[in-house]
């Protein structure tokens, strides 16, 4: 993993009421060697593993979490944390203090998920950031995990090491900043690769507490998420391929799990 540069001082975080539902959109614009952008409405999770969403049986098919689907594939999600906190361990950043993990991530719907992105904040018990891990799958089932230390801002930077896109090789540097408070929650990337802003991608969105009624309201006005999440991800890219956009090759052993 790659080494990071810690921040003086952490960031204060003001977490909502959890669990909750993060309903907003998903913002992609690649800028070179062609331009391509694309806004599509978007909802996730936001959950402290330590305290995961109690929804009624009826309502369970179509919001699920699964440890499995993360990071090394843990049994449960107290075993996923741990895995978060091995991560920002084995990028020198320090867990001392550290005792909720919060998640932003898609839940099962109707037996499926795919997470292109998951972040994970690492908080004392007063509120301080000691790291975020960010968790990347991409659609050929590897995963990757970047460990980082926001600076006060929420920003943060690493370089590229996973294939992610069909379109882009494992060269470069992502900028990060992310923001978490009681109302709102985003995450964006920007990548850079030899002084070049090679493609931005955004999800935010506005925190709705995770009550039955607006559960069923979230998933009825946005059916199938990660179903619908997969049909994008290849809808773009078969797009860009009859657009002729180079394919990049893909590298021998990509299927990578933190443990």
């Amino acid at each position: 993993m790659t080494e990071v540069r810690p921040a003086v001082t952490d960031q204060v975080v003001t977490l909502p009421e959890l669990p909750a539902l993060v309903v907003g959109q998903v913002h992609h614009t690649r800028h070179t060697p062609m331009r391509h952008t694309f806004t599509h409405r978007h909802y996730q999770w936001l959950v402290d593993l330590d305290d995961p969403p109690t929804l009624p049986r009826w309502l369970r098919p179509v919001a699920s979490l699964h440890a499995e689907d993360h990071l090394a594939g843990a049994g449960s999600l107290s075993e996923l944390k741990a895995n978060v906190l091995r991560c920002l361990e084995r990028s020198g950043i320090p867990v001392d203090g550290v005792t909720r993990v919060v998640a932003l991530t898609h839940a099962r719907v109707l037996g499926h998920v795919f997470d292109p992105m998951t972040a994970y904040w690492c908080l004392t018990a007063g509120g301080a950031l000691r790291g975020v891990v960010v968790e990347v799958h991409n659609t050929y089932g590897g995963r990757h995990a970047y460990a980082v230390r926001p600076d006060p801002g929420g920003a943060a930077t690493v370089d590229k090491d996973f294939y992610v896109s069909p379109f882009n090789d494992t060269s470069g540097e992502y900028a990060i900043r992310f923001h978490l408070d009681a109302d709102r929650v985003s995450v964006g990337i920007r990548l850079h690769r030899e002084g070049e802003l090679v493609l931005t991608a955004v999800v935010e969105g506005a925190v709705v507490p995770a009550t039955p009624t607006s559960v069923v309201r979230t998933v009825a006005r946005h059916p199938l998420m990660p179903q619908r999440v997969t049909a994008l991800i290849r809808m773009h890219g078969i797009r860009l391929w009859a657009r002729r956009l180079p394919v990049q090759p893909r590298p021998a052993h990509d299927e990578e799990s933190v443990r």
